[in-house]
């Protein structure tokens, strides 16, 4: 039987639901003090409803949106829980919100471009050299 949407997770449910390793929720409460699940006798770990919000905000800007770790806790420190909340429901960035204006540290900026595209084809051309020399 499923759990209601009001019902806490353990961390085995809540990194299921997000498709993250558990590993990375308890890694995830060691860099962003916002991220804090209660904990039971023996340190077993529940997450509100809220907690579970606040990481899919989370998991969306890192995973999806190209946001390093301290650019969420930026991002966290001028615009607040319902700016992580909001991305996680798929919210739209405000004007000047986007990454590369909040965060300055996306993975990549607009200006980078041609050098990405430069390095794909220097990879891609050390692909087909290193293919060459396995079937030589």
């Amino acid at each position: 039987m499923a759990k209601g949407p009001d019902a806490f997770r353990t961390i085995s449910e809540a990194a299921d639901e997000l498709n993250v390793p558990q590993h990375v929720l308890r890694f995830w409460e060691t860099k962003f003090a916002f991220i804090r699940p209660m904990k039971r006798a023996g340190g077993r770990r529940f997450y509100r409803p809220a907690d579970i919000a606040v990481l899919r905000g989370v998991r969306r800007l890192l995973h999806d949106e190209g946001y390093t770790i301290k650019g969420v806790q930026k991002l966290h420190r001028e615009q607040g829980l319902k700016r992580l909340i909001a991305a996680g429901e798929g919210g739209a960035f405000a004007v000047g919100t986007a990454p590369a204006a909040s965060s300055g540290s996306p993975k990549t900026a607009p200006g980078n471009t041609e050098a990405l595209l430069t390095a794909l084809r220097d990879l891609e051309s050390a692909k087909q050299r290193l293919d060459a020399l396995l079937k030589g």
